[in-house]
């Protein structure tokens, strides 16, 4: 079976990817803070017929994201795709949000920690294996903002903009080598409670996109909602 990994694995987006993936054939690795919630997330999947584990870790201590991979690795046997796409529902420390105007590398570094070291840190534990099978796909998620920056998201938009050119560069590196790095740019609110007036849509509709990704291995670059 091939093996799905997603870093940042919750009940919206990472949950709609894994049954994207997991009813073609997945098995699904779930990366993520919270053991329970992996747990939860397992369990739902299990009982739709797709194979899941978890493998709780820290995505802002680089170290404990690579033993989650190679953890998954071993379980599994390999990793196929991943996805990388953390998105805090709850405060993480250390993390606010700034105008551009406002932008420290204090308050820069977090985000910097968050949306593009964690990415590095993944696709080094995953891609020479990739680049030994000549085959596999890197997928990276950010906000619309990395393409369309928001003024009140002057931090989080440099540092998504960074993993951005980062993916799209990786991509051209890794021309005829059979793995493929894409990124997605989310440009709508997902799910329910958005802004008055701001496009919506559910974790459901967006998830086929990945998918599409890591089928048409010709395209680097994806925005849901533009």
């Amino acid at each position: 079976m091939p093996t799905l990994a997603i870093v940042g694995a919750g009940p919206g987006m990472g949950l709609a990817i894994a049954r994207t993936f997991g009813s073609r054939g997945f098995d699904v690795a779930l990366i993520a803070r919270t053991k329970e919630k992996l747990e939860t997330l397992v369990d739902q999947l299990g009982q739709e017929g797709i194979t899941a584990a978890a493998f709780p870790a820290d995505i802002l201590d680089r170290a404990s994201l690579t033993d989650a991979l190679d953890a998954a690795k071993a379980h599994f046997g390999g990793i196929d795709v991943l996805e990388y796409s953390p998105a805090p529902h709850s405060p993480v420390p250390g993390i606010t949000l700034a105008a551009p105007s406002e932008v420290t590398v204090d308050n820069l570094q977090p985000m910097m920690e968050y949306s593009f070291y964690g990415a590095i840190a993944a696709t080094r534990t995953v891609l020479p294996a990739m680049r030994e099978a000549g085959a596999g796909t890197l997928l990276f998620t950010t906000g619309g903002g990395s393409v369309d920056p928001v003024p009140m998201f002057g931090n989080v938009n440099a540092s998504q903009a960074a993993l951005r050119n980062w993916v799209i560069n990786l991509n051209k590196e890794l021309a005829g080598s059979g793995v493929h790095a894409a990124h997605v740019a989310i440009s709508v609110w997902i799910g329910d409670g958005g802004p008055e007036g701001f496009p919506t849509a559910t974790s459901e509709e967006i998830a086929p996109l990945y998918w599409d990704l890591h089928e048409n291995r010709d395209r680097s670059e994806a925005v849901f909602g533009a």
